[in-house]
């Protein structure tokens, strides 16, 4: 008794989804400030998510994302870097099935007033 099942519709997914699904799981990883502005130039104007310290493209249905992130001070950017990558990715492929080509961080600065 098999039965073939079929879709009874399609789902779309708006870019600015993936944007704050990259952006919340960006600032849950501890160690995090705040995001940075995406830095200027002219393709800026072009790209998704400038204005929020996330940039991402998709192309063939496999998303590429550069976080700008300043971090708090006193702790390891590598680990929380890499933390980062992980849990940007993971979130992505896991909510909306989507394949992650990168996820590159960008520090922007450290934050020494953040504990304060």
């Amino acid at each position: 008794m098999t039965e073939n099942y079929r879709s009874p519709g399609k789902t779309t997914l708006a870019p600015e989804v993936l944007l704050t699904i990259a952006r919340m799981s960006a600032l849950a990883v501890e160690g995090v400030s705040h995001l940075a502005p995406v830095p200027g130039g002219f393709d800026r104007l072009f790209r998704q998510g400038t204005d929020s310290g996330v940039q991402m493209s998709i192309e063939d249905g496999i998303v590429y994302i550069d976080l700008y992130v300043v971090l708090k001070s006193d702790l390891n950017v590598r680990e929380i870097s890499r933390n980062m990558q992980t849990k940007v990715a993971r979130a992505i492929s896991e909510m909306v099935g989507m394949e992650v080509g990168h996820v590159n961080v960008h520090i922007e600065d450290i934050d020494y007033n953040a504990d304060k």
